[in-house]
């Protein structure tokens, strides 16, 4: 429970600055120059709730009685169905069919290649591991 609230905070708080992040980038690089308070009420929150659910969903990887394919599946439905629930009511992604294809094969191919970053990573750290265990006396 510690860990999920310590996360959970983490991610609020990253989601909170992004939301700002982008906002200022779009009154000092765009053509804004007042923020419509509705607007950014409703994307910043978005933002955080984002914030909050990728950085609480990898807890599901923790479940040491689940396979890593159950894992995944499990990560994968939760932030895909969070993520599209959230962008498509929004309004990040047009409810239009080529644009939800374009968004989900986007967030396909950045979710494959994060899984396959993690993947090759842990795995060289636990071959790493397994080395400093065979030269323990």
């Amino acid at each position: 429970m510690k860990t999920f609230l310590f996360r959970s905070f983490i991610g609020i708080f990253f989601g909170a600055f992004l939301a700002v992040l982008m906002t200022y980038s779009i009154i000092l690089f765009g053509d804004i120059r007042v923020v419509d308070g509705d607007l950014f009420i409703r994307h910043s929150l978005g933002s955080m709730f984002c914030g909050w659910f990728f950085s609480v969903t990898p807890l599901f990887f923790e479940i040491s009685r689940l396979t890593l394919l159950q894992q995944t599946l499990l990560h994968f439905g939760t932030v895909f169905l969070l993520y599209y629930v959230l962008s498509f009511g929004i309004g990040w992604v047009p409810l239009d069919f080529t644009s939800a294809l374009i968004a989900i094969l986007l967030f396909l191919t950045i979710y494959l290649l994060i899984w396959t970053g993690f993947y090759i990573y842990f795995k060289a750290e636990s071959k790493k591991l397994n080395e400093d265990l065979k030269h323990l006396p």
